[in-house]
């Protein structure tokens, strides 16, 4: 604790010294009065292709010499309003997505090599603040912000731990439209698609003297294309905001999310090849029910010292109830369902302090930071009736078959990077991150074994409470260098850190089993690379990298003891190493004859490798085994046509193939782990306006590949989940 008070002693003898610049001499005080030329920096496009990088420094952050990406949506020919992530994200290398939600309701993106399941392993946010379910032990996102509210995503890589947490994939940052400079404009979306999809986006913002509100709503039905898959979706956000003066201003934001989704389950490899439309369940259904509150005040200082306190949180809770039984096996509807249900409950206050100063005569940027967080997640497992009924109901609620948890958790960190400017071309940033985690684990599980007639053979309650504490330090450094005005070299090294979640600590599953012993995950990533942007012609970012992760998490094949079954078995299988290359480049062909062209006529390849093994292998055989979840190559190329207030967009993606555990299991009868066979998958978006009305319209999936790309261990499976088939879509828009 003494690093921590250290820390919070320098904060805030900065924050002092801020207030004025003083001198004192003997009892006299003289009072130096100097006038500076304020320079804002905002968050500018250095192209207009939809996507850029990062300033250096943009509120109280600090990016430079960071991998970072923002993507701007207004300038995306895409499906908004079903959240297609194959299109949002086609211009960010090395991003390997889960595409099984048609409606998108969930997302799911890794980076690098690491599981896409949920975000889980990117510190995930919106507005700067965290909307995942627990930062620490459960950071998967349930809740997806509507891409038709966002400004522009940010995404920053592994380089994130020092200042945003300690996951190993970065994080992502969902920035909303800030509101209308007038009193009041509407932005309202209604889009039809295939399969029942219909989405209503309606927003009202503006501002009046010094207050400022941003609210939506957001409407979302989709029948799905196969049997069993119904959703249902509510979204609302209110901001306000007020401008107490020229330096302190402070809004408030809540957000709200309730959707009920019936899942079709999961398909073994040979219904699949068969018939992917077909569902074998009709009982399994998810409810997610997301609540988020956040408070934020940014003050200024003086003219070289900002201030943001952030105080945030989430109460959510989300319900899959179903059957959690092998997909080859033909559902016994007389039987109970299975009913897992989640609480979140999550409090937490961030506060950053940013200083300009002098350093040889460049601009530097000193940055500090605290945090402190506190959350309980209360998990409940047990049994619910036999209908096909979205009923999340237990039957003995205070005798539960499975299990009862509370897993309260404690964060507290303080963390400092500077931009050392040291000359007018060439920065270095080190920075430094402290932090202290305890974790708890608090209840119960049954071993409830019964013979083929349903009586029971042996019924034990087994008291479960577990204590973890640990405190480290995170080192990283930075540094770029400018070739020219618009292109420069940036590399970047940072420690990294993952405590085992509450998935790790206990869930009754016939499919999947979790080693008791599990430890921790660490390692560190480096990266470096060269990026600009020539003449708003040309945008390039090419980069190479290595992850090393030691002790890492991942799933291996084993027979259980009491059963016999061949099942799933979550462990520290081994160290592994990711190593790539990310490359993306945007050319606008017609500038290179013609500058001030109001046609546009641009293409972009977007493409990594990555080779990801483990190494140093804890159990025998591992050894040079391919890490599950990582596809060797990705590619992404599109071209778009503009002219006006017209434009179109042709994509194409290939993904390689990629295994689901850690054995390289090519198939096997479950389902539940084997190969996933490499696809590609083309789109095509078309946009127009004409003054306050536009209209979007497109198709996914043009060639109609029968493609997956995940095999559920659990929910929403078991087994594979098929990717949509050719669907289409149009968006009415109008903006008053």
């Amino acid at each position: 604790m003494k690093t921590a008070f250290t820390y919070l002693f320098i904060f805030l003898s900065i924050l002092l010294a801020s207030q004025n610049d003083t001198i004192k001499t003997d009892s006299i005080k003289i009072k130096k009065k100097v006038e500076l030329v304020e320079v804002v920096v905002t968050a500018e496009k250095d192209n207009t292709f939809g996507i850029s990088r990062l300033n250096n420094v943009e509120g109280t952050t600090i990016y430079a010499g960071k991998k970072t990406e923002a993507i701007y949506l207004n300038d995306l020919n895409a499906n908004l309003a079903s959240n297609n992530s194959r299109q949002i994200f086609a211009k960010v290398a090395g991003i390997n997505i889960f595409e099984n939600d048609g409606a998108g309701s969930s997302i799911g993106i890794g980076g690098r090599g690491l599981n896409p399941n949920r975000i889980s392993n990117f510190n995930t946010r919106q507005n700067g603040y965290d909307i995942s379910a627990d930062a620490l032990g459960y950071p998967e996102s349930y809740y997806v912000p509507p891409a038709e509210a966002i400004e522009r995503i940010e995404i920053l890589r592994g380089a994130a731990s020092l200042q945003f947490g300690t996951q190993f994939g970065g994080m992502i940052n969902y920035k909303f439209n800030d509101p209308s400079s007038r009193k009041i404009a509407l932005h309202s979306r209604q889009t039809l698609g295939s399969f029942g999809f219909f989405n209503s986006f309606n927003q009202l913002s503006g501002t009046v003297k010094k207050i400022t509100y941003s609210t939506f709503y957001d409407y979302k039905h989709y029948k799905g294309w196969r049997p069993n898959a119904e959703l249902n979706s509510h979204t609302a956000y209110v901001q306000l905001g007020y401008h107490i003066n020229d330096r302190i201003f402070i809004k408030a934001e809540y957000t709200h999310l309730n959707y009920l989704n019936q899942q079709p389950g999961g398909l073994t490899d040979k219904q699949f090849l068969k018939d992917a439309t077909q569902s074998n369940r009709t009982r399994n259904w998810f409810k997610v029910n997301w609540n988020l509150y956040n408070l934020n005040a940014d003050f200024k200082l003086n003219d070289r010292t900002r201030l943001n306190v952030l105080v945030f949180g989430v109460y959510a809770g989300r319900d899959a109830l179903g059957t959690l039984e092998r997909t080859d096996r033909q559902e016994d509807t007389t039987k109970n369902r299975n009913l897992l249900s989640d609480v979140y409950n999550n409090f937490a206050t961030e506060i950053r302090l940013l200083r300009r100063y002098t350093f040889l005569k460049n601009q530097s940027n000193f940055l500090i930071g605290v945090r402190a967080y506190k959350g309980i997640t209360t998990r409940k497992q047990g049994e619910a009736d036999k209908t096909n009924k979205p009923n999340f109901v237990f039957l003995n609620p205070n005798n539960l078959e499975n299990s009862s948890y509370q897993f309260p958790s404690t964060n507290l960190a303080a963390f400092s990077e500077n931009i050392f400017q040291l000359t007018s071309k060439w920065s270095i940033t080190p920075g430094i991150r402290w932090e202290y985690i305890n974790t708890n684990s608090n209840g119960y599980y049954r071993l409830l074994n019964k013979d083929l007639a349903g009586n029971i053979l042996l019924d034990k309650k087994i008291e479960d409470i577990r204590s973890s504490t640990r405190s480290f330090i995170l080192l990283g450094i930075g540094s770029q260098y400018k070739i020219t005005k618009g292109i420069e070299l940036y590399a970047n090294f940072s420690q990294n850190y993952r405590s085992i979640n509450f998935n790790d600590m206990r869930v009754v599953n016939p499919n999947f089993q979790v080693d008791p012993n599990l430890r921790d995950e660490s390692g560190f990533t480096t990266d470096g690379g060269i990026r600009g942007v020539i003449k708003n012609l040309l945008y390039f970012d090419v980069s190479g990298f290595l992850l090393k992760y030691n002790n890492r998490i991942g799933t291996v094949l084993k027979v259980d003891s009491s059963t016999y079954q061949i099942v799933r078995y979550r462990t520290n299988v081994s160290d592994s190493r990711n190593i790539g290359i990310e490359a993306f480049a945007e050319l606008d062909w017609l500038k290179l004859f013609r500058k001030n062209t109001k046609h546009k006529l641009s293409t972009f390849i977007n493409t990594s490798f990555i080779d990801a093994i483990y190494v140093s292998s804890q159990q025998n055989g591992y050894n040079n085994k391919k890490v599950e979840y990582v596809p060797e190559f990705i590619i992404r190329t599109g071209i778009t046509y503009g002219y006006k207030k017209f434009g179109i967009t042709c994509q194409y993606a290939y993904t390689s193939q990629q295994f689901s555990d850690a054995t390289n299991a090519i198939t096997t009868p479950s389902a539940i782990y084997g190969l996933i066979p490499s696809y590609s998958v083309a789109d095509v978006s078309a946009n127009y306006t004409y003054k306050f009305i536009g209209i979007n319209a497109g198709i996914n999936n043009v060639l109609n590949a029968a493609y997956f790309t995940r095999r559920a261990e659990g929910y929403p499976g078991p087994g594979i989940i098929p990717s949509d088939p050719f669907n289409i879509y149009t968006t009415l828009i109008i903006k008053l």
